[in-house]
């Protein structure tokens, strides 16, 4: 493509050096939701001033809207697009799109583009070829071909690879195939073109293409071969795949599909059972999967079997497959068994090799001698033994026993080598969920530790809360919720959500939820929490910035979070939300609405406002919080869902509990794929037979008035025994407020159930504080005995002026 002209002489070629790719993803709303490293390089931004904001605002022209359009009807894009760099230049840059596949109902976007990064050769510079009938060959073979180079960019395609990938060899040419189709097994064949070009040798992979596309239902299983000069150095890497699986040797054909069928899930037991299944009757009549103790019930693995060469190894016998079935097999799972030194299982372990034995070999003789246990290769007329250790990356994990008795032939070194591979498969796919299994395990225990165990005991509302750990690969996330009691009886409701999963994230969360309450307790309006709250985020992740964060969203970038505080004297709802789902209220008739709240950035972003609105509420209202998982159920979309909720929410219910436990079984008919932290509250109100207020002059004299009318209010509540502390709080609140504040002065008496709380307002906005008094000092005692006599005492400012409050716990009756 020739280069662009322009008037201003800032355009650039963005892909005229040599290449690495760098990612971004965008949600179906066109907001950027991750930035990779790469990405900051090629552009010149850091994630924070670029996730959370449209991504229309990165480019030139209307490429944005062309690339939606051709998107829309199918699963990717590929074009060239004029992209904004931060300093004001354009760059040409070519770029892909794939739809990321996800269970959720959202759809999601990933972008990828490469940038000038180390030194490579230029795609193809050594494996053009300039011959015609050459290239006649490769592109009319029946086969899907591939040419890639030391860097494993593609450099060449032949039309059956075009048609696969929905891409000319133009706009593929350059790309990495785990670029050109993102599928879990492009990234195994990118592996494996990684060991031919450290090797030499040949590598296959199962049901890697075919004319559907990479990992398409019924793909045709690819080999990888090296491509070498005349010296024999390998130059690049040929991908062939064909639909004749059969050319391969037959003990081939079994690995790949055998390590097809293996490891499915993230189940450690059944990638066990899997393996069993795989071997029997392909291998052998008869398999047992063995695991060491230490591992199998919550150690690492071990680079040294427990027990080593003198004593007996112990190991959990977790699946048993027979040709003959259940009834068949001589021995079951489940149990416990522990192995001699002398046994072919505890060599295999101790030694960490495959063996293969016949029954009349000395080392079965020796073991059925020592070992009760081995009775079983009598019993069943067991001819050939062949035991291989399941060794993962990380250690030795446990051992498969194979036996024959159907089939007269023994095992031979095809089979141990056959045997070697599976259970090497299997092992990293039992290691690799067992290590999951443990960080889902230990993130969960950590989120439910971080999450509010009780909830606080308050007036103003009936309340309740539930917490779902999302089901899918993903793992737990960051989603949280919170109840704070205020001053004045009000009430602060939380709901967050963390970008991200597992313990990371959860940790995260922790950290944010606890400066959320610290903020709360100082009183803060809404917005301006979430001001300081953004910028804690925007401090965390310049912290812990590094090469990851952008991706991953470091140290809470992303973040949202909706705070609203209730007042159950004026039924006012007061919320700000950063980035965060709207909650909704439904009125004592059942009317069902979103509260119109301005969205505001997600935490993180810094330096963006966020706006408070205040809404009145009928008594008996609810409101319900919760956050996205919610709503991204994978067999509906968010239209259908939101009809939904409005539908269960609108529906009488006796408790919040009830409403809670609707919503969940009307929204989730599957584990969800994400957190879903959900939080529902009734209303109620606090009578005008509950408040007294009084406005008084600003005189010193009024002091006294200010201890009667809170005597005879004492009186009227029936609250005498209270009254000695009562008035010693006024007179010294309401002497702070004559001293130090301005006029107006009003005095504010709550009765909240077993809470008394006595207010004293002031138009100054200087906060009174303890000080110690010395001995002869004729002041400065006041604010001490208030503290010492109530339960709990502060300030709370307003727009104008503040609120000096103090609460005491009534004795019960």
């Amino acid at each position: 493509m020739a280069r662009p002209s322009s008037p201003s002489g800032e355009w650039a070629r963005a892909d005229a050096a040599p290449q690495t790719a760098c990612t971004a993803t965008v949600d179906e709303r066109g907001i950027v939701t991750g930035w990779s490293e790469g990405a900051g390089r090629l552009l010149g931004y850091e994630p924070a001033e670029v996730v959370g904001h449209p991504a229309a605002r990165l480019l030139d022209g209307d490429v944005g809207e062309r690339a939606r359009r051709v998107a829309a009807g199918g699963r990717g894009w590929s074009g060239t697009a004029v992209l904004r760099h931060r300093d004001g230049r354009r760059l040409l840059q070519r770029l892909l799109a794939h739809r990321l596949v996800s269970g959720s109902a959202a759809a999601e976007w990933l972008v990828v583009a490469r940038t000038a990064d180390g030194p490579s050769s230029m795609p193809g510079e050594v494996l053009q070829g300039d011959g015609v009938f050459g290239e006649w060959v490769l592109r009319q073979l029946p086969s899907i071909v591939g040419v890639f180079d030391l860097d494993m960019r593609l450099v060449g395609a032949n039309a059956a690879l075009e048609g696969a990938l929905s891409l000319s060899e133009e706009e593929m040419r350059g790309w990495r195939l785990t670029e050109l189709a993102p599928h879990p097994s492009s990234d195994r064949a990118q592996a494996a073109m990684r060991l031919v070009l450290e090797g030499g040798e040949v590598q296959h992979v199962a049901d890697l293409i075919g004319p559907g596309g990479v990992g398409a239902e019924g793909g045709w299983p690819a080999s990888l071969a090296p491509l070498k000069d005349a010296d024999g150095r390998v130059r690049g890497v040929c991908l062939v795949a064909h639909p004749a699986a059969r050319a391969l040797p037959a003990r081939q054909r079994m690995l790949l599909q055998g390590q097809a069928r293996i490891g499915t899930t993230e189940d450690a037991e059944r990638t066990a059972q899997e393996l069993t299944e795989v071997v029997v009757p392909a291998v052998a009549d008869f398999a047992v999967v063995e695991m060491l103790d230490h591992f199998w019930h919550g150690g690492g693995a071990a680079t040294v079997p427990p027990g080593g060469s003198a004593g007996r190894v112990r190991l959990s016998r977790v699946a048993v497959r027979s040709v003959l079935g259940d009834a068949g097999a001589a021995v079951t799972a489940g149990e416990s068994v522990r192995y001699p030194a002398v046994s072919p299982v505890a060599r295999c372990l101790t030694e960490g090799r495959a063996a293969v034995y016949g029954v009349g070999e000395p080392a079965i003789a020796r073991w059925a001698d020592e070992d009760p246990q081995a009775a079983w290769i009598g019993r069943t007329g067991v001819h050939s033994v062949m035991v291989v250790p399941l060794r993962a990356r990380s250690g030795m994990l446990g051992a498969l026993l194979l036996g024959r008795h159907r089939r007269r032939e023994p095992f031979d070194a095809d089979d141990l080598w056959l045997g070697e591979q599976l259970a090497g498969t299997a092992a990293e796919g039992i290691d690799r969920a067992r290590h999951r299994g443990r960080e889902h395990t230990t993130t969960v225990t950590l989120q439910r530790s971080l999450l509010p165990q009780t909830l606080s005991d308050q007036q103003a509302l009936d309340v309740a809360t539930r917490y779902l750990p999302a089901g899918g690969r993903a793992g737990v996330g960051g989603d949280w919720f919170d109840v704070i009691p205020l001053s004045g009886s009000r009430v602060a409701l939380v709901v967050g959500d963390v970008v991200g999963h597992g313990i990371r994230a959860s940790a995260t969360m922790g950290r944010v939820r606890t400066a959320v309450r610290t903020l709360a307790d100082v009183d803060l309006p809404p917005d301006e929490l979430l001001t300081h709250l953004d910028d804690l985020v925007v401090h965390l992740s310049a912290e812990e910035a590094g090469p990851q964060e952008a991706a991953q969203g470091a140290a809470g970038i992303g973040t949202t979070c909706l705070y609203a505080v209730y007042d159950p004297i004026s039924r006012h709802l007061t919320l700000a939300r950063a980035g965060h789902p709207p909650p909704a209220a439904v009125a004592p008739d059942g009317t069902v609405r979103f509260l119109d709240v301005p969205p505001g950035p997600p935490l993180g972003l810094g330096g963006l406002p966020f706006e408070t609105v205040e809404v009145e509420l009928a008594e008996g209202s609810l409101i319900a919080l919760y956050t996205d998982g919610l709503l991204e159920a994978r067999d509906h979309d968010i239209d259908e869902a939101l009809d939904k909720m409005f539908a269960t929410l609108a529906r009488p219910a006796s408790t919040p509990d009830a409403v809670c436990d609707r919503l969940l079984a009307a929204m989730l008919t599957h584990p969800p794929d994400d957190d879903v932290a959900l939080l529902v509250a009734r209303t109620r109100c606090l009578g005008a037979d509950r408040v007294a207020t009084w406005e008084l002059t600003f005189d010193p004299t009024v002091v006294a008035r200010a201890r009667r009318l809170a005597a005879d209010q004492l009186a009227a509540w029936h609250l005498e025994e209270a009254g000695f502390v009562t008035e010693l709080v006024v007179s010294e609140l309401v002497t702070n407020a004559l001293r130090y504040g301005r006029e107006p002065v009003r005095l504010r008496l709550i009765h909240e159930g077993r809470t008394l709380i006595c207010e004293v307002f002031d138009s100054s906005s200087t906060a009174p504080h303890l000080r110690r008094a010395r001995i002869y000092d004729e002041g400065g005692r006041g604010l001490l005995l208030v503290a010492q006599l109530a339960q709990r005492w502060g300030t709370r400012h307003e727009a104008t002026g503040k609120t000096v409050w103090a609460e005491q716990f009534l004795t019960p009756g």
